[in-house]
C-alpha cells in the first residue's frame, strides 16, 4: 500500500476537488443581494467600499476579474469565483488539520502505520471535512462574492501552519513557520478581522510545545500573552499606527509650520528604520525570541500594508468612496468604524437610560487653511447610576428596540429592567437564538429560510405542516447525525488528547460565543447573521471528523478485524455528508439567478434621463452600484442613498460629476453639512412663519447659518431649526414647460407655488439635503423616489409624486387624495412591459429565498397590480389584461408563491374577463392561508404573516362578491370567518 504521507495528500486534494467542484456548478453567475454589489464593483475598480475595508480581497477580486476577457457581463461570476477558490481550498486545510488532530490519537508513530489506521484517520479526515464542505451556512458564504469564504480560508490555513509548525524539530525551520503564520495574519487583515480571535488558542499551542513543564498558570499566562498580542494587532496596529502616525503630522504641521503630510511620512519612515534596526541589532547579538518576534510583527505589517491601496485609491475620489479614506483623519475613522457607533460591553447603560449630561470627548479635527483645527468634540453622554449595569446586554437606540426588549423579556411599562432580565436576553437570544440556532442549522437540520426560522430534530415531522412550509427548498433534516458526530468527537478529544482538546474549544469558543458575546447583538436585525459564526462552525466540524474514529474505537470489542471495521465506520460515516449536499443542493444552487441585477436594472429603468434618484439601504443601492459601475448600465441615472446621505462625505461626493451624471444642485456648503452640524433638525414653531416658509429662502438661511432659524442648546451652542410644519416652493412654468413632464391632463393644475404640510416632526440631514437638492433643481433633472423607501423618506411629498415604474417622480402638480401617488399608466406601461428584465424568475428550479421574495418581488407585484389598477380606471381593460397576464407570466406562482399582493389580482382578473384564472388564484391563496391558519391554531407555531393571510382571505371573498361569484364568495368567507373567530 502507499505511504501514509502520499495518500493524505492525495486525499486532500480529491477533496479540495470535490469543494471546487460543488461551489463552481453552484455559484452565482452575476451579483447577489446584500454587499455582493458593493464589493464586486469595488473590485473592478478598485474602489473604497464600507468600513473597515477588505483590500486584499479586492486586489484578488480585481485580479479574477480579468479573467472576463472584457465580458462585463462575466466580471460577477469572477470575482465571486475568489470566494469558490478560496473556500475550496479551506476544505484542503480542514482535511489536513483534522488529519494532524486524529494522528495524534492513534499514539502510533507514521512510519507503522497499517491499512486500517490509514484508513481511519483519512476517513475522519475526509468526513469533517466534506461535512463542512455541504454545511448550510459555507456553502452560503463559498458562491457569492463576499469576505467570509476568503477569511475562513486564512482561518483554515493558519490553524494548519500552526498544528504543522507544532511537529517540527528544529528550531529555525519551526520560526520560518512562525513567520508565515504572522504574515498570513497580516493579509487576513485585508480581508476581515476574524483570523485575529485565533491568536490566544495559538498561543497556548505555543506554550504546550515550548515548555515541558505544562501548570495551568503556566497556560493562563500563555493564554493571557495571545489575547496581549490580539490586542496589540486589534488596537496597537490597525488603528493605532495611523493615530500615532497622525499626532507627528499635527505636530509638524501645527506647531512646525511644515506642509500636510510631512509629519506623516516623518513618522513611517522613523517606524521602519527603528524596526528594521531592531531586527538587525538582535540577529547580531543572537536574541532569537526577540529577533523571531520583530520578524513577526515586521510579516504582520507587510501583509497589513495592503491597507495602502486603500488611501492610494480613496485620493483619485472614484465614484464608490466610503469615508472617504483618503488622508490620516479619515483613514483612522475608516479602520476605527465610527460610522457605526459602538455598544458597552462591562459597563453601561440599559435601553430606559436617557442622556442626564453630555460631555466633550475626544477632539474631532479638520483641515483649515494649513492647519489642523478641533471643530469638534466627540460627545460623552452620562447616566444615571441606576440606570446603567455591569455587562449590559440590553441597550439599544434604534427606534422599536425599546420595544422589543419588553416584549421578548416580559416587562412591563414603566419598569426597570433587572441584571435577570439581563442574563435571559445573553442566554436566551444572544447566545440562544442568535448563535446556538445557527449552530444546530448547520448540524441538525433548518426549519425553512424565513426569517427567524429554527432547527429541524430527528422528530420534526413534516406532517400537518403546511404545504409550503413542506415544499420550502431550505428545509432541510439531518437527523442530527452530524452534531452527535460532533458530540462523540468533543467526548473522545478530551479522554485522549486534553491539551488538543482545549486549543480546539478555544477556537470554537472564541469564533462563536466569545464574538457573540463582543458583538453583544440588538433585539433586531435586518437579515440572519449566521455567516459571523462560520469560524466557529468550522471548528465543530473537526469534531464531527473526530466522531468517525470515536465510533471505531468505540465498535473495537464488537469487530476484531482493524481494516474491515475502520472501512465500515469511514463508509457509513461518509453517507453523512453525502446526505448533507444532497439535501443542501436545490437550496444553495444559485447557477441560474438574475434578478438582484435584473431587479436593479428595472428600478433604473424606471426614471427618464439624467434622473436623481433617492434609494434605502443595502439591497437598493449595492445592485445599483454594481449595474452601473461594472456593466455601464443607465448611468445618466444618481444614485443617491439615504443612508449615507447624512455624512459629510457622501455629500461632497453627490456635489461632484460622475459618468454621465452632472452634480447634484446642493447649495449647502461643508460647514453646514460636516459630520455634527444639522445632523438633526428639530421642530420647532416660530409664529412669524407658522402658515408657512418659502424653501428656498430657509435653505439660504440655513446656508447662511442665521440666527433667524436657530435656538440656543443647553451647551450654549446654536442649532438650526424647522420653523414650521408647512413649506413652500415657488413654481418656476418656464421651466416645467420646457421640460415637458407634466401630462396634458395636469399641465393645467399647476400652480404658481407648490405647497405642503411637511409636519412637526424633526428633520434629519438627509432630509435637509433633500429639500435643498428639490429646492434648487428648478424641475431641470427628473426627481424619483425608490417605491421601497421607508413612508418617512418621502417627505410627505406622495400627493405630487408620479408613479413610473419602481420609482415615483415628484412632480409641481398634486393630486388630491393620492396619498400613495398616482399612476402615468402610459409611462408606466412601457416602462412595465417594454423596459423590464426577468431572467430565469419563471423557472421553479431556481432558488429564490426571503431576499427575493420580499422586497424584488413585492416591488414588482405591486407595481403591476398599481398600473392595472389605473388601466381599469380608465377603461383600458386590454391592457389591464395584459399587464396581469405578463405579470403572472414573469413572476409565476411555480417559482415565487402568490403573496397577500397577489390576493388583489383576482379583483382585476375579474373585471377583465380573467374569471376562471381569477378563481383558480383565489382557490391557491385561499387554500394555504387556511393551512398556515390551521397550524397557528394547532401547534401555536408561525408559518408565513398572520395578518396576510387574513387579509389575503378577506380580499378575495370580497373581489368574489363584487364578480357575482356567489359560491366562491361563500366557500371564502366560511374559511375568513373561521379563522378571524378562532384568533379573535
Amino acid at each position: 500500500m502507499q505511504s501514509y504521507k502520499r495518500l493524505n495528500t492525495l486525499t486532500g486534494w480529491a477533496v479540495f476537488a470535490v469543494a471546487l467542484l460543488t461551489y463552481a456548478l453552484t455559484v452565482e453567475p452575476t451579483a447577489s443581494f446584500w454587499d455582493c454589489g458593493e464589493f464586486i464593483a469595488c473590485s473592478f475598480k478598485l474602489q473604497v467600499p464600507h468600513p473597515p475595508g477588505a483590500p486584499f480581497f479586492l486586489l484578488l477580486g480585481r485580479m479574477f476579474s480579468l479573467l472576463a476577457l472584457g465580458d462585463l457581463t462575466k466580471v460577477a461570476f469572477w470575482v465571486n469565483m475568489v470566494s469558490v477558490t478560496s473556500s475550496a481550498f479551506t476544505i484542503l486545510f480542514l482535511f489536513w488539520t483534522i488529519t494532524m488532530l486524529a494522528q495524534k490519537l492513534l499514539y502510533k508513530a507514521e512510519a507503522t502505520y497499517a491499512t486500517a489506521d490509514t484508513l481511519i484517520v483519512l476517513g475522519t479526515g475526509a468526513v469533517g471535512a466534506l461535512t463542512y464542505t455541504f454545511s448550510d451556512t459555507f456553502w452560503f458564504s463559498a458562491v457569492e462574492a463576499e469576505v467570509y469564504g476568503l477569511s475562513s480560508f486564512f482561518t483554515a490555513i493558519v490553524v494548519w501552519a500552526a498544528f504543522r509548525w507544532e511537529r517540527i524539530e528544529d528550531d529555525a525551520t519551526a520560526n520560518r513557520w512562525l513567520l508565515l503564520i504572522a504574515y498570513l495574519t497580516g493579509l487576513s487583515i485585508g480581508v476581515h478581522l476574524l483570523n485575529l480571535v485565533t491568536l490566544p488558542a495559538l498561543a497556548l499551542l505555543y506554550y504546550y510545545k515550548k515548555y515541558q513543564k505544562i501548570t495551568f498558570w503556566g497556560g493562563v499566562m500563555a493564554f493571557g500573552a495571545g489575547m496581549v498580542i490580539l490586542g496589540i494587532i486589534n488596537s496597537g496596529i490597525i488603528p493605532g499606527l495611523p493615530s500615532a502616525a497622525f499626532v507627528v503630522e499635527r505636530l509638524f504641521v501645527n506647531t512646525f509650520g511644515l506642509p500636510f503630510n510631512v509629519g506623516t511620512i516623518f513618522f513611517t519612515v522613523l517606524f521602519i528604520g527603528a524596526l528594521v534596526y531592531g531586527i538587525i541589532w538582535s540577529a547580531r547579538r543572537n536574541k532569537v525570541m526577540l529577533n523571531t518576534g520583530l520578524l513577526a510583527l515586521a510579516f504582520v505589517l507587510i501583509g497589513y500594508a495592503s491597507y495602502i491601496q486603500v488611501l492610494v485609491r480613496s485620493g483619485y475620489n472614484p465614484p464608490i468612496n466610503e469615508n472617504n479614506p483618503s488622508d490620516a483623519l479619515n483613514f483612522i475613522s475608516y479602520l476605527k468604524r465610527e460610522q457605526y457607533g459602538s455598544r458597552s460591553l462591562l459597563y453601561g447603560p440599559i435601553f430606559t437610560a436617557r442622556p442626564i449630561d453630555q460631555k466633550r470627548g475626544e477632539p474631532i479635527y479638520r483641515k483649515q487653511g494649513n492647519k489642523y483645527v478641533v471643530y469638534d468634540y466627540k460627545p460623552v453622554y452620562e447616566y444615571e447610576a441606576n440606570q446603567q449595569m455591569l455587562f449590559p446586554r440590553i441597550y439599544s437606540t434604534q427606534p422599536g428596540h425599546t420595544q422589543l426588549y419588553r416584549q421578548m423579556l416580559k416587562i412591563p411599562e414603566g419598569k426597570k429592567p433587572t441584571m435577570g432580565d439581563n442574563l435571559q436576553f445573553l442566554f436566551s437570544y444572544q447566545l440562544g437564538h442568535m448563535w446556538w440556532r445557527y449552530l444546530m442549522w448547520n448540524f441538525t437540520g433548518r426549519e425553512s429560510d424565513e426569517e427567524g426560522a429554527g432547527y429541524l430534530l430527528p422528530w420534526s415531522s413534516d406532517q400537518n405542516i403546511p404545504d409550503l412550509m413542506k415544499a420550502n427548498k431550505a428545509r432541510d433534516n439531518y437527523y442530527m447525525l452530524p452534531f452527535l458526530l460532533g458530540l462523540f468527537g468533543i467526548v473522545f478529544q478530551y479522554f485522549r488528547r486534553r491539551r488538543d482538546f482545549l486549543i480546539v474549544a478555544l477556537l470554537f469558543f472564541f469564533t462563536g460565543i466569545a464574538l457573540q458575546i463582543f458583538l453583544n447583538s440588538p433585539p433586531s436585525e435586518p437579515r440572519e447573521r449566521d455567516y459571523i459564526y462560520v469560524g466557529s462552525f468550522y471548528f465543530f466540524a473537526i469534531w464531527v471528523g473526530l466522531g468517525v474514529m470515536s465510533i471505531a474505537e468505540g465498535l473495537r470489542n464488537y469487530l476484531k478485524n482493524d481494516t474491515m471495521r475502520n472501512g465500515l465506520v469511514t463508509g457509513l460515516c461518509l453517507l453523512v455528508p453525502v446526505m448533507m449536499g444532497a439535501k443542501n443542493w436545490d437550496n444553495h444552487d444559485r447557477s441560474n439567478r438574475y434578478h438582484s441585477v435584473d431587479f436593479a436594472k428595472n428600478l433604473l429603468n424606471s426614471c427618464a434621463p439624467n434622473a436623481i434618484l433617492f434609494v434605502g439601504g443595502d439591497n437598493d443601492t449595492f445592485p445599483l452600484w454594481y449595474a452601473q459601475e461594472v456593466e455601464g448600465f443607465r448611468t445618466d441615472v444618481r444614485v443617491c442613498n439615504l443612508s449615507l446621505l447624512g455624512t459629510d462625505w457622501y455629500i461632497q461626493q453627490m456635489k461632484r460629476q460622475t459618468y454621465e451624471s452632472e452634480a447634484l444642485p446642493i447649495s449647502l456648503e461643508f460647514d453646514q453639512f460636516i459630520t455634527g452640524k444639522n445632523d438633526i433638525i428639530p421642530f420647532y414653531e416660530i409664529g412669524a412663519v407658522k402658515n408657512g416658509i418659502n424653501l428656498k429662502e430657509y435653505i439660504s438661511l440655513i446656508r447662511q447659518s442665521s440666527p433667524a432659524v436657530q435656538v440656543p442648546l443647553t451647551t450654549g451652542d446654536m442649532t438650526s431649526i424647522m420653523p414650521s410644519s408647512v413649506l413652500f416652493l415657488p413654481i418656476d412654468k418656464a421651466a416645467v414647460d420646457k421640460a415637458s413632464f407634466v401630462p396634458a391632463s395636469l399641465r393645467p393644475y399647476v400652480k404658481d407655488t407648490l405647497q405642503w404640510t411637511i409636519g412637526k416632526n424633526d428633520l434629519y440631514k438627509p432630509d435637509l439635503i433633500m429639500l435643498d437638492i428639490i429646492a434648487n433643481n428648478n424641475w431641470q433633472r427628473p426627481i424619483y423616489f425608490s417605491t421601497t423607501l421607508a413612508s418617512q423618506n418621502y417627505l410627505s411629498l406622495k400627493d405630487h409624486m408620479q408613479l413610473e415604474g419602481y420609482a415615483y417622480r415628484l412632480m409641481p402638480v398634486g393630486v388630491q387624495g393620492a396619498s400613495d401617488g398616482f399612476v402615468n399608466s402610459d409611462i408606466m406601461y412601457q416602462n412595465m412591459m417594454k423596459k423590464t428584465f426577468w431572467r430565469q424568475m419563471d423557472n421553479p428550479n431556481v432558488y429564490y429565498d426571503e431576499t427575493y421574495k420580499g422586497s424584488p418581488v413585492i416591488s414588482a407585484r405591486i407595481a403591476f397590480f398599481r398600473l392595472a389598477d389605473q388601466l381599469i380606471r380608465e377603461n383600458k381593460k386590454e391592457q389591464a389584461r395584459q399587464v396581469l397576464n405578463y405579470s403572472l407570466q414573469v413572476i409565476p406562482d411555480k417559482s415565487i408563491p402568490f403573496d397577500q399582493v397577489s390576493a388583489n389580482y383576482v379583483r382585476f382578473l375579474f373585471a377583465v374577463g380573467e374569471d376562471k384564472k381569477a378563481l383558480e388564484i383565489a382557490d391557491v391563496i385561499a387554500k394555504r392561508a387556511d393551512q398556515n391558519l390551521t397550524y397557528l391554531q394547532q401547534t401555536g407555531q408561525r408559518w408565513g404573516d398572520t395578518n396576510a393571510d387574513l387579509y389575503s382571505l378577506q380580499t378575495i371573498t370580497e373581489a368574489c362578491k363584487e364578480a357575482n361569484q356567489v359560491a366562491a364568495a361563500t366557500k371564502y368567507d366560511a374559511i375568513f370567518q373561521k379563522h378571524i373567530n378562532a384568533l379573535g
